[in-house]
């Protein structure tokens, strides 16, 4: 089978979007499929790593933070069997969706996240989402959503109780071979002076596309541990807002207590992991629908503070695997923080039943062989 995965972001940009396109495409490349990537190319890559399947990055007409519009995908994507659209992608999605109107291509959509914004860019997601992503998701095969639960609460509430045959569950995964518990590294304890401390770790974009990720609310949650020198908190990941945390962060007078590590490789980021006592995802609002870093941080069996968000609340089971705070609520994250931080055998037992999660329902392989089932579905209904 010949399959086209579209996405607005792939790596090495860090984003969950890209890296579910990214493991989507080797599961299936894996699975004996000819799979070809498409996705804007916004900036000079060297060179794509040996892949078991192509990648083609295409120059965006127009471009506007990780939208891009792409009217070369008119004349690639018919000679695929299935393409696979990540969505939101805006330009990409609009191009897709033009095309099968004519080509009528067989097309199944992921369905990642509502994009809510702030100022005029919420006006205009509110739009699309209004006029233009019906229109899309009308032409799709199948709909396919990372849990019922995020669903249920998001734009597509109304469309998934009257086409409910048209959805399909399929979790985000995690490389729990990649992921897994190892031993502190004893070079970046003593290169960030971590030695004897308690660890909260935090992992994501601090780019503007990355605006609820709710580190403002991490940030403010510190202060509360501004007398106690065994307690630091790792900040992983770059963006053009880091320079604005770290205003914040010293403005607080919490320079020593706050590091920021900046990017960090994929292969140097589990051992990141493995330096934590506590991971934190204190996302704001439902532009999280997920949570990949929830799951890496789980196969690496590391307890899991999270936003009790839709979506985020079916990866990580409220005291099973972790704790689930309210979206926003420094005072409530900060009596989540206390609560793992001197409680070391519930920390060791929400990490374990973590691991055993991921290994579960969540590798990447369980999720493969669940899009190769849709696939083959979508083409035997021809």
């Amino acid at each position: 089978m010949k399959i086209a995965e579209v996405t607005s972001t792939f790596p090495p940009y860090k984003g969950g979007m890209g890296n579910v396109a990214y493991y989507n495409a080797w599961s299936l490349a894996t699975l004996g499929h000819e799979v070809t990537v498409f996705t804007p190319k916004y900036y000079k890559i060297k060179k794509d790593e040996e892949l078991p399947f192509a990648v083609k990055r295409l120059r965006p007409w127009f471009k506007y933070g990780n939208a891009g519009i792409l009217p070369q995908l008119w004349w690639h994507l018919p000679k695929f069997d299935v393409v696979h659209l990540h969505y939101p992608f805006f330009g990409g999605a609009e191009t897709i969706y033009f095309l099968d109107k004519i080509k009528d291509i067989k097309l199944v959509v992921t369905y990642h996240m509502d994009v809510v914004g702030t100022g005029l860019m919420a006006k205009f997601f509110k739009w699309h989402t209004q006029y233009v992503l019906p229109k899309i998701l009308d032409r799709a095969d199948k709909i396919i959503v990372t849990s019922k639960d995020y669903a249920n609460f998001s734009n597509l509430s109304g469309r998934l109780k009257t086409e409910s045959e048209k959805f399909v569950e399929i979790p985000c995964g995690v490389n729990h071979l990649l992921y897994k518990p190892r031993p502190k590294d004893t070079e970046l304890l003593k290169k960030y002076d971590l030695y004897d401390k308690k660890v909260i770790l935090f992992v994501g974009g601090l780019d503007k596309a990355h605006y609820f990720k709710g580190i403002n609310v991490l940030i403010q949650a510190m202060q509360a541990f501004s007398d106690s020198d065994d307690v630091r908190c790792l900040i992983v990941g770059d963006g053009e807002l880091r320079s604005s945390y770290q205003s914040m962060v010293d403005s607080f007078g919490l320079a020593k207590k706050i590091i920021f590590t900046g990017f960090i490789g994929d292969n140097m980021l589990p051992k990141f992991y493995n330096l934590a006592d506590i991971f934190v995802l204190p996302s704001i609002d439902k532009s999280e629908a997920f949570g990949i870093v929830a799951l890496e941080a789980m196969a690496s069996a590391k307890p899991v503070i999270a936003s009790d968000l839709p979506g985020v609340r079916s990866v990580v089971d409220k005291q099973k695997t972790g704790l689930l705070v309210k979206p926003g609520s420094v005072d409530n994250l900060v009596a989540m923080l206390k609560t793992l931080l001197v409680k070391n055998q519930l920390r060791t037992d929400y990490g374990l039943a973590g691991r055993e999660k991921v290994l579960q329902k969540y590798t990447w392989e369980k999720v493969g062989y669940k899009l190769d089932n849709v696939f083959k579905d979508c083409l035997e209904k021809k």
